[in-house]
């Protein structure tokens, strides 16, 4: 008599038969038990999520994906891991805790909270992360790709706590904790091939799902698909929203003491239409303070994509900059009204016309038309979309 496990699965092209002498049951070994046990219908290998060929606007031409293109087996795995709370040294934070997909990938705390404290600065959205010519991340840019940001947190004591100092456990000790997880050995297999996990291996799918993560479907989008270009008015604008895209397109014309006499308010010479993603040759914004209150911090000159800075009923995802300061749009336009370039050694020179913090000078009308046209670029899909949400519920 023999008995024979019949491996169904998608892992392999082939059926592979285990035949025994005791007795002709055929019983069919399931690749994916622990997958399914832990996530049900969330995660289905053999219907997986759009993630690789999602639609892309023509006019959206930056990617920084490098050699580490998106897949949807890639993503998917990294949903998982972006979610699951065995990331951390005491299982209570994931990469979710603090990128929370309700408010655009951002976190409404000024700092966020980590297993031993808070972050040192206010957590950065993470919508279209793949379409900016800025390939290094955080707010100081210390990561040198997506890749390497991914788990620079995970090996943060404060964060995640896997530092391997002050008394916490190694990423070895990491790897050894997710190779011991039932779904992991069958999801990296499904992947890569093999069940062995490497940091190389997470920091991949981490990054394909984090650069999955799109918004094009705002006002602004439906509005620049028809016109063309970013320079004529938008039939689906109002008048106070094409006054705000006006402003933020043309550069401003100062005298000689750094004032405006005319032209717009030059935005779009850091947050680059029509991705809105932060020139890479950006420097300090003219903000120098700490989240802490403490001493000055210079070397930030990264911001996020500008798309969802808002949801539909105009709330912040967020309060902004990298000190969390900034409660209202109004707030953060009033700061670059009036630059003040004293002690920034670090300053970008575009605010500083002439040597002096630039001053705008605009009004009311104008304050409050840029605001429209920032709330323009708010998309609603990424809120809700079951693709980018936590599978383990």
């Amino acid at each position: 008599m023999k008995k024979c496990v019949y491996l169904l699965s998608s892992i392999v092209p082939l059926l592979l038969v285990s035949c025994h002498k005791d007795d002709d049951e055929y019983q069919p070994v399931d690749p994916f038990a622990n997958t399914k046990a832990a996530f049900g219908d969330n995660i289905d290998p053999d219907n997986l999520y759009n993630y690789a060929g999602q639609t892309v606007p023509g006019y959206i031409t930056k990617d920084n994906s490098g050699a580490n293109p998106i897949t949807d087996k890639g993503a998917t795995l990294g949903r998982v891991l972006f979610y699951d709370v065995n990331l951390s040294s005491d299982n209570t934070v994931s990469c979710a805790s603090c990128h929370k997909q309700e408010h655009a990938f951002s976190d409404t705390d000024v700092a966020s909270t980590g297993v031993n404290g808070t972050t040192a600065r206010h957590t950065m959205r993470l919508i279209n992360t793949r379409f900016s010519a800025e390939t290094h991340f955080f707010w100081d840019e210390r990561a040198v790709s997506l890749e390497q940001q991914t788990t620079m947190p995970v090996r943060n004591h404060g964060e995640m706590g896997f530092s391997g100092e002050n008394g916490d456990q190694s990423f070895d000790d990491l790897i050894v904790k997710l190779g011991n997880i039932g779904y992991y050995k069958e999801l990296f297999t499904w992947v890569y091939g093999t069940e062995e996990i490497t940091e190389e291996k997470i920091q991949k799918a981490l990054a394909q799902f984090v650069r999955s993560i799109q918004s094009f479907d705002s006002k602004y989008d439906a509005g620049r698909a028809v016109a063309g270009n970013d320079g004529p008015p938008f039939a689906n604008f109002t008048q106070q929203e094409n006054q705000g895209k006006d402003l933020f397109l043309r550069p401003p014309v100062f005298n000689q003491n750094g004032q405006r006499i005319n032209g717009g308010v030059g935005c779009a010479g850091c947050h680059r239409i029509p991705e809105f993603d932060i020139d890479p040759a950006a420097k300090n914004n003219g903000l120098i303070a700490t989240l802490r209150g403490i001493g000055t911090d210079m070397g930030n000159t990264r911001a996020p994509s500008l798309r969802n800075l808002v949801k539909a009923d105009g709330t912040l995802n967020g309060p902004l900059m990298h000190t969390g300061q900034f409660a209202t749009l109004e707030d953060a336009i009033a700061h670059y009204n009036v630059i003040t370039a004293d002690g920034n050694t670090n300053i970008d020179p575009r605010l500083i016309p002439g040597g002096n913090g630039q001053k705008l000078n605009m009004t009311q009308q104008e304050v409050s038309a840029l605001v429209a046209f920032l709330k323009t670029l708010d998309g609603a899909n990424v809120y809700t979309d079951v693709k980018w949400g936590n599978p383990f519920k």
